[in-house]
């Protein structure tokens, strides 16, 4: 049956090697028992023209002023904006890995304003929940110790981007989880408080 109510989007932030993947994937099931048809995008989408250069960069192959970076990001954002629209309208469920709040996070970081960067993303569709997966920048580079791009590589950058996205989550009351513990821990704790926060049971 075809819901008439607006879909959520759920988004998922925090460092690479915080799990945002696999909770993301995690998350699909649970709506699919309450009904929902579940659309999953990964943010940067290395498919598109933008998404390609996005990689280029990242690679170290492509050489970008932090503020050309973030307006890539957003732009490969609104690509997929119309759909996003469409899907919430149809009444799915969106659920993103990475969305509009890591550009300020990884932005801010970087030295940029981040009202700025909050501004240039005042059009796409808002989140109705962000879950933050909290984890130390040791840890995550523990998970993942070699083949680590630019960002991954810089530590003291990486602990400015958790500090930023530990301000955002308290400023907009986002569902935060400590990301160190156990996969099976995590997902109960988020499943556990998204149904409230959604109101669905």
């Amino acid at each position: 049956m075809r819901r008439t109510d607006p879909g959520p989007l759920i988004a998922f932030e925090g460092l690479d090697q915080s799990g945002k993947e696999t909770q993301a994937r995690r998350v699909g099931p649970w709506f699919d028992a309450r009904r929902f048809r579940v659309e999953h995008l990964n943010f940067p989408d290395y498919t598109t023209t933008i998404g390609k250069e996005i990689g280029a960069a990242l690679r170290g192959e492509r050489h970008f002023s932090p503020e050309v970076m973030q307006l890539l990001y957003v732009a490969n954002r609104h690509e997929w904006k119309q759909a996003i629209q469409t899907w919430q309208a149809d009444g799915r469920a969106v659920i993103c890995d990475r969305y509009v709040s890591s550009s300020v996070a990884y932005g801010e970081a970087q030295g940029l304003d981040p009202a700025w960067l909050v501004e240039i993303q005042r059009t796409l569709p808002p989140p109705t929940v962000t879950v933050l997966l909290d984890i130390a920048p040791e840890v995550a580079a523990e998970r993942k110790k070699t083949n680590r791009d630019k960002y991954e590589q810089d530590l003291a950058m990486l602990g400015r981007v958790r500090t930023s996205y530990l301000r955002l989550a308290a400023a907009e009351d986002w569902l935060v989880v400590d990301a160190s513990q156990g996969i099976d821990i995590v997902s109960l704790e988020i499943l556990t408080q998204l149904g409230p926060r959604l109101g669905l049971s």
